[in-house]
C-alpha cells in the first residue's frame, strides 16, 4: 500500500485575511489531507484483488458476489461482457457457469428420491433403456460421484452440440467405449455420468430436464435469468467467452461439446445467491439430502474422495469448502461455500482459463476468514 499524501499544516490564506480566517483554511487543509489518506488506507481489497487478476490473467470481465451470515456484503464488478462493444460487466451479466451445473442436477435426483421416485443406489438400467451389459453395475450414485468408470466425453468425437444427440443416441454412441474401470474402484471427473443423469431426470419425472430444472427449482427461487446456454436463444444481457491465443484475445471456439446436464447452464451472481440461500434452508432439499449430498464419496476399497453428490469438499486453508468450478470455452465460474464461516463467495468471468474462477473466489474468500478456522 502506498504511504499516504504529505498533508502541508501552514497552507496560508491570502495576505491580508485575518489570523482566525488562515487558521480556518490550514483546517479545511488539514481535514481533506486526512480524507485523502483515510481514502487510500481503506481501499476496497476485494475490488483492487479482481482488477489486479483480471489485468495480469487478461480475462475480458468478472462479476463477484461475497455473501456472509446470509447477506450480500460485497458485490465487484470489472471488465466487459463484450469487448466489441464495449460493454460492461454488472451484476446481472449472464455468464455460461458450466460444471456448476451439476449441483443443480444432483439436486433434482435429490428431489426425485425425496419423493419415492428413484433412489440414488438404484442401477441405472432400471431408469435407462438400451444399455449395454457392461453397465450392468453402475449405479446412480456412481454417476453423481464420477466413480462409475464410464469414457469421459469431452476428449471424444461424436458428441458436439451440433449433432445434439437424443438419449439413445447418446447412449449407443458412448457404450462403444469400454469402461475404464469397475464401477466404484476410482474416482475420475466424467461428464458423460452427468449427461445420463439429465435423462434419468427426464424417464422418471416424465419432463424435459430443462423444465423440470425450472419449474421445480429455478421458479421457486426466482432465478429468472438462469436457462440454459443455447446459443439460438436471446439472452439479454449474455456475455460473450473469449480466449488467449497467442497473446491475443479472441472469441471462444464455436464448435462446442454438447454439455447437457452436466455444464450448460447460464446464470448471473444475484440468482445464485439465491441458490446459495435455498441451500441454508430446508424448503427445497431436506437436510438428510444434503448431509447426504455433501459426504464423500467412498470407494469399494474404502478409501474416501473429496466430492460427494455433485459437490466438490476439498478443504481450503483448514476450513470446510463445499462448492464447485464449472470451465467452458470462454468462460470459467465458480460457486464457493465455507460453512463454518458461514461465507459464499461467486465468482463469473468471460475468461477461458482453467479454474481461474476458483483460484480468485478462494484469494476473494481469504480475505474474509478469521484467524483460525472454525472447528467443525
Amino acid at each position: 500500500m502506498s504511504s499516504p499524501p504529505k498533508i502541508n499544516l501552514a497552507p496560508g490564506a491570502p495576505k491580508g485575511y485575518s489570523g482566525v480566517v488562515r487558521r480556518l483554511f490550514s483546517w479545511l487543509n488539514l481535514c481533506a489531507g486526512l480524507a485523502l489518506a483515510a481514502g487510500l488506507a481503506f481501499a476496497d481489497p476485494v475490488d483492487d484483488l479482481i482488477k489486479q487478476e483480471l489485468q495480469a490473467h487478461q480475462v475480458a470481465g468478472i462479476a463477484c458476489l461475497v455473501i456472509q451470515d446470509g447477506r450480500a456484503i460485497k458485490t465487484s464488478c470489472c471488465g466487459l461482457a463484450n469487448l466489441e462493444w464495449n460493454v460492461p460487466v454488472t451484476e446481472d451479466t449472464v455468464f455460461e457457469i458450466g460444471s456448476v451445473t451439476k449441483p443443480f442436477t444432483a439436486a433434482c435426483i435429490l428431489l426425485l428420491a425425496q419423493e419415492g421416485k428413484l433412489s440414488v443406489d438404484d442401477k441405472i438400467s432400471l431408469h435407462l433403456a438400451n444399455t449395454p451389459p457392461a453397465w450392468a453395475d453402475i449405479t446412480l450414485r456412481h454417476l453423481l460421484t464420477h466413480t462409475s468408470g464410464l469414457a469421459n466425453y469431452d476428449d471424444l468425437e461424436g458428441f458436439e452440440l451440433r449433432r445434439h444427440l437424443t438419449q439413445e443416441q447418446f447412449i449407443h454412441t458412448l457404450a462403444a467405449y469400454p469402461l475404464g474401470f469397475a464401477p466404484g474402484e476410482k474416482w475420475s471427473y466424467c461428464n458423460s455420468g452427468y449427461n445420463l443423469l439429465g435423462f434419468i431426470i427426464e424417464n422418471v419425472s416424465g419432463k424435459n430436464y430443462w423444465d423440470f430444472l425450472r419449474e421445480r427449482i429455478l421458479q421457486p427461487l426466482q432465478m429468472t435469468n438462469t436457462t440454459r446456454r443455447d446459443p439460438a436463444l436471446i439472452l439479454p444481457p449474455r456475455a460473450d467467452g473469449y480466449e488467449m491465443t497467442n497473446h491475443l484475445r479472441v472469441h471462444r471456439d464455436s464448435d462446442l461439446t454438447d454439455l447437457f446436464s452436466g455444464g450448460a447452464m447460464v446464470s448471473t451472481v444475484t440468482d445464485l445467491a439465491k441458490w446459495d440461500a435455498a441451500l441454508n434452508g430446508n424448503s427445497l432439499l431436506k437436510e438428510s439430502s444434503k448431509q447426504q449430498a455433501w459426504t464423500p464419496a467412498r470407494l469399494n476399497h474404502g478409501e474416501t474422495q473429496d466430492y460427494g453428490l455433485g459437490w466438490r469438499l476439498a478443504p481450503f486453508q483448514g476450513r470446510r469448502n463445499i462448492g464447485h468450478s464449472g470451465s467452458t470455452s470462454g468462460f470459467s465460474a465458480s460457486f464457493q461455500r465455507f460453512p463454518d464461516d458461514h461465507l459464499t463467495v461467486i465468482l463469473l468471468s468471460n475468461g477461458g482459463e482453467l479454474n481461474f474462477a476458483t483460484d480468485l473466489a478462494r484469494k476473494v474468500a481469504a480475505l474474509y476468514f478469521p484467524e483460525k478456522p472454525a472447528p467443525h
